[in-house]
């Protein structure tokens, strides 16, 4: 099996330092949890379907398809996957509609209509604006191809079920706010994505005491 390229998240002292001192509470909790790595695929393409599989499911299942795709396809290319159909795609256990938009990616790819990286010119809001346009893909999946391929520094996602648990664990609240959210997330700028990565890591947390 062809494992896909990885590498983590670059982050260092300065951007740790800042939201330290900008969030003393999350600070209190990056200092108890200490460096936080988050694996990240830098090839556009591979993230973008990596992206689309994650869709509203747990990570333990995106880890079981994932590899059941790299065994059946080897490398994750747009060569590679334009040989299969979407009944071939999909029978690495994802739903019809993942596969057919995983299919029409390939196909927008090959005909030249979607030029991935030329996502690299463009700005945060932009880059979610043109992937919301193609079929079955959100804000949330632009979002996370910002964090974990293009490594954008300041993106933290509303659409994040578990980045707003992470937030309410860690500030101790029952529910969370829109307004509230936006409060937080102009705090943690522009380190925004690697409050991002400890709020992925408080949610992940066993809750203590309730």
């Amino acid at each position: 099996m062809i494992t896909v390229q990885t590498k983590n998240f670059d982050y260092g002292e300065t951007e740790v330092k800042y939201l330290k001192k900008a969030d003393p509470i999350l600070g209190a909790a990056m200092e108890r949890l200490g460096r936080i790595e988050r694996e990240i695929i830098p090839d556009l393409f591979t993230a973008l379907i990596y992206a689309v599989v994650g869709q509203l499911i747990s990570a333990k299942a995106v880890h079981t398809i994932w590899n059941r795709m790299q065994e059946r396809f080897g490398a994750i290319t747009p060569e590679n996957l334009g040989q299969f159909s979407a009944d071939e795609i999909q029978q690495c256990g994802i739903t019809m509609k993942k596969a057919v938009v995983i299919k029409n990616i390939v196909e927008l790819i090959k005909r030249g209509e979607l030029k991935l990286p030329a996502l690299y010119d463009l700005s945060d809001d932009e880059v979610i604006q043109q992937l919301s346009t193609l079929n079955g893909v959100g804000g949330w999946t632009a979002e996370m191809l910002l964090i974990h391929c293009m490594e954008r520094p300041d993106v933290i996602s509303w659409g994040d079920i578990a980045i707003r648990r992470g937030m309410m664990r860690l500030y101790g609240l029952d529910n969370l706010t829109k307004d509230q959210f936006e409060q937080y997330r102009r705090g943690y700028a522009p380190c925004g994505s690697v409050a991002s990565i400890y709020l992925w890591k408080l949610s992940a947390e066993t809750k203590v005491g309730k």
